[in-house]
């Protein structure tokens, strides 16, 4: 029968039901439209990623027409507002780069859509759209007529039960019977026991062999199979080329001996071979779903929130410990953390890490306000919807639009390796095969095989995930909490630390707080209490503790600007509180201080004055760091305390003060065109710019919500002293993964010696690949272990 392939989908068509358009052949209607409308929409590139990438769309009509329904739809969505709604659907059909182009320009084929993101491991794409301009149910329907029906279900989304692929353990599981059963059927031949009941049946048993065998060839390996195709044709040599051709020369060979009455051929080898192998890839599989919990499972935030209890005392809790139905209190630039309904009259809310927009959307008593969202302007009380997701707030924390373009020299390493690997692994191996023919085809079978097998690249490339994964996990029990892995490495490359002063090598909870000028009256600080009391600034929550407890009232206006002040009113009284600028306050030739100047009603009337108490640990942490390190000190603060400062700091440091926040940006540019690899240490809120600058951005968190999506790292107040310790684990990690690299390396040269000389069973070969895994994964997990209990401060 005449056949050709499907433009679209690849599928075979029958000559006679063949559909021609635009000179290519289509097997259905399906495909010809999905090809008509990336024509219209000037998007046929896609066919340029991947040969006959679509699937044939399904008829569903009907089948989503529960999307009409709104109280579905509000379960369904993550987040939903007047004109932006986000949804992660699952689409089983993602296979290929095409795919991931195609689904990634979904606003070139529907208006209403502004960005969908893929995630290509989990199968999932995440659309934000317009519900005024387009609907979730068009959406689906558009993602099913291109040939990506999404998989949509209500109990998955409830529950957050997934479907879990067994597939492996099933192919594993028949591996290990066909193995086993043929091993106890070689056993005769192994001893060449002389019985006569085994002579007579002897052609009996070599072909039950061969019947065990096929399960294991055709089922238990097809995934070698299917990658070795897929690479194949993308014009890509993948490690499972060799693995897939070593398995299909032992069964042509093995079968060749038992029709021809040879032998019983290398079947137990085979099986075996197929069972080890599959056992290494369960053991990688199982290695990485342990990392990915155990980043999971540990809070990634040890940010706190304040919870306002039943008799009306605040405190705060971490953001893991919130549950619903509690009360809590989001002061100006905290991050809402969890879904919850508006207790106060109203909020302004910035959802600009969420959508992109920086509109702040206005809520009114009753409404609901989303996680993700920042709280901008006076204080609000917010009641708990749902327990705090922390898979969320990485997402948002991880998202692309605070990615900064980093060289991984690992994964370029990797690349390089892998990139060769291949092609000169299937020259050793032919060169062997030609070679050993010559003398005895049995050991050049062997040889072939068992160096197709032996040089596995598997823990090379598992090398630097592991490593790092280890040491995410080691910091994250330390109370150092990375992005993701990448910052280890950037870590390692640092020269240059610039700290901010206030809140950070400051401490929050400490300080000699004294007034100077005219008397305040009760209800100045009354006033002045309740103002604080909005403010995320670490002088306002300072200043805040420090004065004694009022009774609450209702702010009707709070504007708090970055880097000079709060703007309130109260009722009939304006209170400015902030630097000596702000209020227009000029100061005399007295000793400069930190301190925060009061002006209410456009009176003046004195300053607080802070003795800043510095972090435990400061002075050495610093004489430490400056051995390896240059220094620097910014601070939006007068030069009041250099004198301290530079009795605490080892000398050379540099000294920077009245820097505003965008003063500290181009400072750190500055020192970027100078070739320095800048770290920034600051507390999230007015160094923003400056941790988004730098080429890592840490965010020390002490108890309160301010998240800087802009930060690389979140730091526990507490483990500040340890920053030292933090940034010599990341070199250390990367002399670990280089050792992995050459123990890898030392594996395979060491094996291939062996298997190219004729004396190494291919059975053997399979048992040594899964055990290279183990030991490297072994080995980077003794070695990043020792590292973190060894090294000092």
């Amino acid at each position: 029968m005449d056949t050709q392939n499907c433009f679209h989908c690849g599928l075979d068509t029958i000559k006679e039901d063949e559909i021609i358009f635009d000179d290519k052949i289509f097997c259905c209607n399906g495909c010809k439209t999905v090809y008509e409308i990336f024509s219209l929409n000037d998007m046929t590139c896609y066919y340029d990623f991947e040969k006959s990438p679509g699937a044939t769309p399904q008829d569903i009509k009907g089948k989503y027409d529960f999307l009409d329904n709104e109280s579905i739809i509000t379960k369904l969505l993550e987040f939903q507002e007047d004109s932006t709604c986000i949804i992660s659907l699952n689409i089983p059909h993602i296979h290929c780069s095409s795919c991931i182009w195609i689904l990634e320009n979904l606003q070139r084929l529907q208006k209403g859509i502004s960005t969908s993101q893929v995630n290509f491991p989990e199968k999932k794409v995440r659309i934000t759209y317009n519900p005024e301009t387009v609907s979730l149910k068009t959406i689906v329907y558009l993602l099913s007529s291109i040939g990506y029906e999404p998989y949509i279900s209500l109990e998955n989304y409830e529950t957050g039960k997934n479907n879990v692929d067994r597939s492996l353990t099933y192919k594993l599981g028949v591996a290990f019977f066909c193995f086993g059963n043929i091993m106890l059927l070689s056993f005769p031949e192994y001893f060449e026991v002389k019985e006569y009941w085994l002579d007579q049946y002897r052609g009996f048993f070599r072909w039950l062999i061969f019947i065990l065998s096929l399960p294991s060839f055709f089922y238990s390996a097809s995934d070698y199979y299917v990658s070795a195709y897929k690479s194949i044709r993308s014009k890509m040599l993948n490690i499972d080329i060799p693995i897939a051709l070593g398995i299909v020369v032992m069964f042509v060979r093995s079968t060749f001996d038992i029709f021809m009455d040879y032998g019983s051929g290398f079947f137990d080898s085979l099986t075996g071979l197929i069972f080890f192998m599959l056992l290494g890839k369960m053991f990688q599989i199982k290695t990485y779903s342990f990392l990915s919990f155990e980043r999971d499972f540990k809070s990634y935030f040890p940010i706190a929130i304040t919870k306002i209890n039943t008799d009306v005392s605040e405190e705060s809790i971490p953001i893991y410990d919130v549950q619903k139905g509690d009360r809590l209190l989001i002061r100006n630039q905290e991050l809402i953390p969890v879904d919850g309904i508006l207790i106060s009259d109203k909020a302004e809310i910035d959802y600009s890490f969420v959508t992109g927009e920086a509109i702040p959307i206005t809520k009114k008593s009753g409404d609901k306000i989303f996680a993700g969202g920042k709280q901008i302007g006076k204080v609000i009380e917010m009641e708990v919807l749902h327990s705090v997701s922390q898979s969320y707030l990485t997402q948002l924390w991880s998202n692309d639009v605070f990615q900064k373009n980093v060289i991984q020299n690992h994964k370029t390493i990797t690349d390089k390796i892998s990139r060769y690997f291949t092609p000169i692994l299937l020259f050793i191996a032919f060169s062997g095969f030609g070679y050993w023919l010559f003398f005895d085809a049995n050991i050049a079978f062997n040889v072939f095989t068992a160096v197709l097998i032996v040089a596995c690249p598997c823990a090379l490339a598992l090398t630097a995930p592991f490593t790092f994964g280890n040491i995410l996990r080691i910091l994250g029990k330390k109370k150092f909490y990375l992005k993701n892995a990448l910052v280890i490495e950037q870590l390692a490359k640092v020269d240059t630390i610039v700290f901010d002063k206030t809140g950070t090598i400051t401490t929050n909870k400490k300080s000699n707080i004294s007034y100077e000028g005219d008397s305040l009256s009760d209800e100045n600080i009354f006033l002045i209490k309740n103002v604080l009391r909005a403010s995320n600034h670490p002088l306002s929550r300072m200043l805040y503790d420090f004065l004694p407890e009022v009774k609450r009232i209702k702010i009707n206006h709070f504007e708090e600007i970055t880097g000079k002040g709060i703007d309130a009113q109260v009722d009939d009284f304006k209170i400015k509180i902030g630097s000596a600028s702000f209020v227009e306050k000029l100061e005399g030739n007295s000793i400069q201080q930190t301190s925060v100047h009061i002006k209410i009603n456009g009176v003046y009337f004195g300053k607080y004055i802070f003795n800043n108490e510095y972090r435990e640990g400061l002075e050495t942490l610093f004489k430490n760091l400056n051995k390896s390190y240059e220094i620097k000190v910014l601070s939006g603060d007068n030069e009041g305390e250099r004198e301290t400062l530079e009795q605490i700091l080892p000398k050379g440091i540099e000294l920077v003060f009245n820097q505003k926040p965008e003063q500290k940006l181009d400072f750190i540019k500055r020192l970027q065109e100078n070739g320095k690899n800048v770290m920034m240490v600051g507390d999230g809120l007015n160094d923003a710019g400056a941790l988004a600058q730098s080429n890592i951005g840490i965010s020390i968190s002490e108890n309160v919500n301010v998240f800087s999506p802009a930060c690389d790292a979140i730091l526990d107040a507490s483990e500040f002293q340890k920053l030292n310790y933090f940034l010599k684990l990341s070199k250390k990690a990367i002399t670990t993964i280089k050792m992995s690299f050459t123990i890898s390396l030392l594996y395979n040269v060491v094996g291939l010696s062996f298997a190219i000389t004729g004396n190494l069973l291919p059975l053997v070969a399979a048992i040594i690949m899964p055990l290279s895994t183990i030991t490297i994964v072994s080995f980077v997990t003794f070695m990043s272990n020792l590292y973190s209990k060894k090294l000092k401060a």
